[in-house]
Formats: structure tokens, sequence, C-alpha cells
């Protein structure tokens, strides 16, 4: 049984226009996604394809003016408001993409050992900046004293100590330089690996696929295709998505090849497949519903034409 499990998940925002009228607008449609423990499931597409808004969805952190419908489900049971408050922080755990979610005003040690459940905090927490390679004294010190890399590291720590057992890492490597972005995602594969289910949203594929063991490629706001990230390898042969396929093959190290076109805005969706007007192999048969997801090679894809 998945630790996470997210079915048929809808969000739509009311806006306000002109003369006070209201307009709905959809940015998450029918999005398939589970996580198991002792994995980490990668997240990649576009901005604006909904990974962020995924993990605000699991936290219970939308903005009032938010619908969602569909099925979050954690440990099997429906993950509503209540235990949604219940477990955020402590077996849900979010690693944000900004270090300035650290109190300013509080020591990070502080900090740190409010996530401790169980037991004195004080050993727990010099156990784990031993662990992440914190000097002694960091505890003492404030967020605006810590480099980049020891305010992450710093994160990480709030997330291990707490015991979680799923982890979200909202863009936890951004501004890095490539030794401490291995560290940072060596982190979140030691905590996979001792149980914990992690969900990692980034833009960095490359990156990711070194710890992830599937990664799930959203575009315009729906799951196109889960693959093991075994899968992305060589010119993306072994990918079913056409978009997964050009995502993957855009990468300087692979053809650098840009694909045509552009994501399509939320209140301007295509009908059908989201992906058929910069799709090469789109025919008349894709513009007239979403593709359900099905399982093909092991993984999953919304796409007519691949076999």
């Amino acid at each position: 049984m998945p630790i996470l499990e997210v079915r048929d998940l809808s969000i739509s925002f009311t806006q306000y226009t002109s003369g006070l009228k209201q307009n709905t607008i959809q940015v998450i449609h029918d999005l398939h996604l589970d996580v198991h423990s002792g994995e980490i499931v990668a997240i990649v597409g576009s901005s604006g394809s909904g990974k962020s808004l995924l993990a605000h969805a699991v936290l219970g952190i939308l903005p009032a003016n938010a619908k969602m419908s569909g099925s979050i489900q954690y440990e099997g049971q429906e993950l509503n408001s209540h235990r949604i408050a219940q477990l955020r922080g402590k077996e849900i755990a979010l690693v944000p993409q900004s270090v300035t979610f650290l109190d300013p005003l509080m020591r990070v040690g502080k900090q740190v050992k409010a996530s401790v459940r169980e037991g004195d905090p004080e050993p727990k927490l010099k156990e784990v900046f031993e662990r992440y390679r914190l000097a002694p004294g960091t505890d003492k010190k404030y967020p605006f004293e810590l480099s980049g890399g020891m305010a992450r590291r710093v994160l990480v720590s709030t997330a291990t100590i707490s015991g979680a057992k799923l982890i979200i890492a909202d863009e936890p490597t951004p501004g890095l330089d490539p030794a401490a972005v291995k560290e940072t995602l060596g982190r979140f594969r030691e905590l996979a690996d001792s149980g914990a289910g992690v969900m990692l949203i980034t833009h960095d594929i490359e990156s990711a696929l070194t710890i992830a063991d599937r990664v799930a490629v959203f575009y315009a706001g729906t799951t196109v295709e889960v693959a093991h990230a075994k899968d992305f390898s060589a010119s993306g042969d072994a990918l079913r998505h056409p978009y997964s396929k050009a995502l993957w093959r855009a990468l300087p190290q692979n053809d650098f090849a840009p694909i045509p076109g552009f994501q399509p805005h939320p209140n301007a969706l295509p009908p059908g497949c989201l992906f058929a007007p910069r799709c090469a192999l789109a025919t008349p048969e894709c513009n007239e519903t979403m593709p359900p997801e099905r399982e093909l090679r092991g993984g999953m894809v919304r796409c007519i034409h691949e076999s």
C-alpha cells in the first residue's frame, strides 16, 4: 500500500475580474500519483505544471480561494483537513524551496529541536548535526549567519529529526553548487533508505535521476507519465509519452532540441490531450477527450499512440 496515494485530484481557483465578476480557473486536472515507503519519486515538468501546488494540497496549505476534488490518502486513510493538521510537521514534513522558511528571529538549534516528537531533543539535535557535518555551535546561530548550504542542511535536519514518514522536498537545490546539490540529494536518499517516502519536486532532471526510484512527469496540471528512473537514458526510447521524450531530449547533454510551442495557460486549455497542439504524433482523435491513464511497460502513460 502506498504511503501517499493521490487519485483524480483537481484544483481550481476562484478569482475576481473587472466589475467584481467571478472567474474560476482549473489548474490541476485528474492528477494521479503515489509514493511508497522507502522510495523517492521525483516530480518534473515545466513551471506552472502543478508540481508545487500538489505539495500544498498534500500539506493542506492551499489558499482560501482554492477548491479541491478527488482523493488524497495517507497510509490508506483519507487526508482531510483535521488529519493533515495532526500530521503536518510530524509524520509529513516539508523541506521548502527557500531557506527563508527558517525563522530569522530564532536560533536554528531551537527550530530543529521543535520537530522532535519523543524523547530528549538535545542529544538528537547533536547527533543529526554531526551526521550532516554541521559544526559545533551551529545550533546557537541565527539563519542569517549560515551559508546557503548550511541552511539547507538545517532544513533537512528538521525533517530527519522529526521521524517523518513522508518527506516533501520542494525544489531543495536551486542556487547550490554541484557539490552541495549532490550532498543535499544524498540526504534524501538516506531518508528513503531508512524507510521514509520522499516526494522530490525539481526542475533538475539530471540530478534527480541520481537518487530517484521513479519519475512522475507533469504537464499543464496533470500526470502524463510515471516511469522508472532507468527509463531516462540514451535517447529516451524507453519513455512512453511524447512530452517526456521531448523533455529528455531537450537537455544539453542529449539532443538539446527545443520543444516547439508552449505549455497552455490554465484558462486556455485545448480540448482532449493537453500536449496535442505541440505533439508530432497528434491525430484528430487526440483532440476529442483527455486520454485516461493506463499501465504500459511497467509504468503509466496518458497517450493513445504509445504501445
